[in-house]
């Protein structure tokens, strides 16, 4: 009796643990969820504030412009920019983890620091927990004096209803001489030549500041939307204590950073020549103007793919947009039907989903490629062997819009997202160029099903489970698709 009635305790408490571990399943999964089911709609009075006139104006300012198209121009354009600071540098990014690229970054702006420039870096809560906690890497940066991290809505299973806010923005602002926006996160998928194996495309644009001290400069627009994220209250420091210098590891850690400094100034001095000109390379700019989305971590109204599909219905003769996927709810595609309608000239170039990295997105995207295609805009699959992540828009002969922001529900409804709009010819005609390369490596997704594919594009060979994952998480996603 004894010994069944311990057999009977134990089966007991077995059940009481596994009954808990379903309760606390069933709330993480349902607070993260349920909040976000809803699509907020579009308040009138955000509709009628925007104006597309506002975004051109023909004369050229005191901000030049140029594109960061490979991963090794966008290495060179922070040092080269973090090398002139004098007074702060701003970082702000939705990914930072350790590798080459990075130690190379930390190791400028510890150095920067070190001679008296303030230096902020803010970073979302998801890469914040997974990638920086218990790094002493990231500590050297967060225990100097001149330094201040902050970390965007920290993650906390204790309110799951607040772990779907990501802070999706990515740019770089030194003093008021330039700043770099874009879509690359910092590491070396993104950033830097150090690897070759595992590597995304991606795009940036840098804008430089002709007139230093002047109110004429787009930065400023930038500077004020950071300092309003900035100061949220979801907002949380990241370990800025002092104290944390006088650990060994870190001590370790800045002296490795240190050394990394001297060797950088040893591999690229050029990157460190101040007489570098940046009106040579840059292109003459005229209205350069910021679309964002709200800073809150709730579900919010779609405001950035409103108003670039309203910029996008001025244009008189093409829009060519760039994302790296495409996920859309019935509102959205009823809005891409009207620009189709509006621009007849539109297209849409995407990763094919045997070329992305987004198994998730892939999933979404094969299950609901017909009602996309039902908009009338053709979709061209890029297949050209390294997945694409830059997000762009070309429209007409002169604006182009280049930023953080994926043509999916999350950008869209949940996340902080920004784009630049950039008022140049000659930028628009290089950034068409690339697009015309990217779209000459793709292939036409037709209604049918089927697809015009040109002679030199081979399709990656997915294996069937592969194809089967793709079909079932598909449908299984279906009721929480405004995730992606």
């Amino acid at each position: 009796m004894i010994r069944k009635s311990k057999k009977a305790r134990k089966h007991f408490l077995a059940h009481k643990l596994l009954c808990l571990v379903l309760l606390i399943f069933v709330y993480l999964i349902t607070g993260a969820t349920v909040p976000f089911m809803r699509f907020p709609k579009l308040r009138p009075e955000t509709a009628g504030e925007f104006d597309p006139s506002a975004f051109r104006n023909g004369v050229p300012g005191a901000d030049r412009a140029a594109l960061l198209e490979t991963n090794e121009s966008a290495w060179e354009e922070r040092i080269r920019l973090m090398a002139r600071a004098r007074e702060r540098i701003v970082l702000s990014t939705f990914d930072m983890r350790p590798g080459e690229s990075t130690m190379d970054i930390l190791a400028m702006l510890l150095e920067r620091a070190d001679k008296g420039v303030q230096v902020q870096i803010l970073v979302d809560g998801f890469s914040g927990a997974i990638r920086m906690e218990g790094k002493a890497l990231f500590y050297v940066l967060s225990s100097h004096p001149n330094v201040e991290i902050r970390i965007y809505n920290p993650m906390n299973p204790l309110f799951p209803w607040k772990l779907q806010g990501r802070m999706h923005d990515k740019y770089v602002i030194v003093d008021d001489q330039a700043y770099i926006l874009g879509g690359r996160n910092t590491f070396d998928y993104f950033i830097g030549t150090y690897t070759d194996k595992n590597v995304s495309r991606d795009r940036e644009v840098l804008i430089y500041n002709t007139k230093p001290g002047s109110t004429e400069t787009s930065l400023w627009e930038l500077e004020e939307y950071f300092q309003q994220v900035w100061n949220l209250e979801v907002c949380k420091p990241f370990h800025n204590d002092e104290g944390l210098a006088q650990k060994e590891k870190v001590k370790e850690q800045r002296a490795l950073l240190e050394e990394r400094y001297v060797q950088l100034k040893e591999k690229a001095p050029e990157l460190f020549d101040m007489e570098w000109d940046y009106v040579q390379h840059t292109y003459e700019a005229g209205s350069i103007r910021l679309i964002s989305n709200p800073t809150g971590i709730y579900a919010k109204e779609p405001v950035v793919f409103y108003k670039l599909v309203q910029l996008m219905k001025e244009a008189g003769e093409r829009v060519v947009i760039q994302s790296p996927y495409v996920v859309c709810n019935a509102y959205m595609c009823e809005q891409l039907t009207s620009l189709k309608e509006a621009v007849p000239d539109v297209k849409i170039l995407l990763n094919s989903v045997e070329n992305g990295d987004n198994f998730v997105a892939s999933s979404d995207y094969l299950r609901n490629k017909d009602k996309i295609l039902n908009t009338g805009i053709p979709l061209y699959e890029y297949d050209g062997g390294i997945s694409n992540h830059a997000k762009s828009i070309l429209i007409d002969d002169d604006l182009s819009v280049i930023g953080s922001y994926n043509l999916d529900l999350r950008s869209s409804y949940l996340d902080t997202e920004l784009m630049l709009v950039v008022e140049s010819r000659e930028l628009n005609q290089e950034l068409g160029g690339y697009m015309e390369e990217m779209e000459a490596d793709s292939r036409r997704a037709l209604p049918d099903g089927t697809y015009e594919v040109p002679e030199h594009v081979t399709v990656e060979e997915v294996p069937f489970w592969k194809r089967a994952a793709w079909s079932v998480v598909g449908f299984l996603l279906q009721p929480f698709r405004m995730l992606v």
